[in-house]
């Protein structure tokens, strides 16, 4: 009943008085846990979860006790997965959570914020120290509408924020650099702290800044602008460089963000979060420099923004040698209709249906035919679920890693068929 409701016009904006209420509900039953923490909260369309990961690695190392929330999972130094396909919890859960981190004695808690959490006042009596900006693209127009709705969503963290760390090469920081109330800019491009002699390897990033000398072991240009946020959190409260240092080299990884998958086969296999337009192009310039062929596994949740699929089905032709598009969160939204999104794009890149452009919408058997089809040297890229536990198909979830499932057909099918 729900899901048939949240299709009619206005749906979002008519229950917000709900929203508001249920907040407030939740931080009275639960005292207000968010006043009893010095709270991180870090908001952006892509890089949310590496860079909280990054700032609660720093803190924890530097012997501060810190919690954390996030899309992957929760908790203090013992992490509880997040199940649920949520970012930023209902006010009743993330209240219960928060008062969780609080009675383990934690001071701080990184929050991954969310544009939806910020426009149904889900952190309503949760006080932020200091705001994180990463970056805007398109993406959650079938909840907002417009990307200046969507801006204006993710601007109210900015406005409530004792201080704010903005990316200066993200246009939408001109507009809030006006609504907050203290803040500071980073970037490559431009910005008060900047990333110089930047080293791109297919292990991991080196730059540059302020006189901090910065390695992560995760790769990707993004994670130059990742871990230069985190960065900028540690010199904010105080931390010397090379607390901030070791802080973030020490992050071996992010569940579901550019994992690599080594079972011994010949060829490479990443595992990644991306789904939004942004989120894939960038995955593919951090591979840019891959000598083999790239093939790619991709597909689109249904009961979102439906105009992204030609877009990312263009963007995985262009990098891609072969692209297998597959199921996604499907919901209730028929999967062949999703896929046809994707072909669109891609065949309008050049891609031919059937050729280099197949459709398998077995997740897994999209897998298995992506392993079966890469030659030593290939790069085979799983992307759009990451982290994700559970597939949601029409009747329900269903038990569903990519990760487990990559590293399972590559011991059990590829490595034994080529023995």
């Amino acid at each position: 009943m729900k899901e048939k409701l949240e299709k009619l016009p206005f749906y979002n904006q008519a229950v917000l008085p709900y929203h508001y209420a249920q907040s407030v509900f939740a931080g009275i039953k639960y005292k207000f846990p968010g006043k009893k923490l010095r709270v991180i909260g870090v908001t952006g369309t892509n890089g949310k979860t590496t860079t909280c990961f990054m700032i609660w690695n720093m803190l924890n190392l530097a012997g501060y006790k810190t919690g954390i929330m996030t899309t992957v999972a929760w908790g203090v130094r013992k992490l509880v997965p997040e199940l649920g396909h949520m970012t930023t919890v209902d006010a009743f859960t993330l209240n219960q959570r928060i008062a969780k981190i609080a009675k383990t004695g934690a001071e701080f808690l990184v929050l991954e914020v969310t544009s939806h959490a910020l426009a149904e006042f889900r952190t309503l009596g949760i006080p932020i120290e200091i705001a994180v900006f990463t970056n805007l693209t398109h993406e959650h127009l079938d909840y907002h509408k417009t990307l200046t709705n969507y801006r204006n969503a993710k601007g109210k963290l900015f406005k409530k924020a004792e201080f704010s760390i903005l990316n200066a090469d993200d246009p939408a920081t001109k507009h809030y650099t006006k609504i907050a109330r203290d803040f500071t800019t980073y970037g490559i491009k431009s910005g008060d702290h900047q990333a110089k002699n930047i080293q791109l390897t297919v292990s991991g990033v080196k730059y540059s800044c302020d006189g901090l000398n910065i390695e992560t072991n995760i790769p990707g240009e993004f994670n130059v602008y990742n871990s230069l946020a985190a960065a900028m959190v540690g010199k904010k409260l105080g931390l010397g460089d090379s607390q901030i240092e070791a802080g973030i080299k020490s992050l071996d990884s992010v569940e579901g963000r550019m994992n690599v998958i080594d079972e011994g086969q010949p060829f490479t296999v990443i595992v990644d979060y991306a789904h939004a337009p942004d989120a894939l192009e960038k995955v593919f310039e951090s591979v840019k420099g891959h000598k083999g062929r790239i093939i790619s596994v991709h597909g689109g949740a249904g009961r979102r923004d439906p105009s992204t699929r030609p877009i990312r089905g263009t963007i995985l032709a262009k990098y891609s040698d072969l692209v297998i598009i597959t199921e996604d969160d499907s919901r209730d939204e028929d999967p062949e209709a999703i896929a046809a999104g994707f072909i669109e794009g891609a065949e309008k890149a050049g891609k031919i249906l059937g050729k280099d452009l197949i459709k398998e919408l077995d997740r897994k058997k999209a897998i298995k035919l992506a392993l079966k089809s890469a030659k030593p040297g290939d790069l085979v890229l799983i992307l759009g679920k990451g982290h994700e536990k559970t597939i949601l198909r029409a009747d329900g979830p269903h038990d569903f890693e990519d990760i487990k499932v990559a590293k399972q057909l590559i011991r059990e099918d590829i490595l034994q068929s080529r023995r």
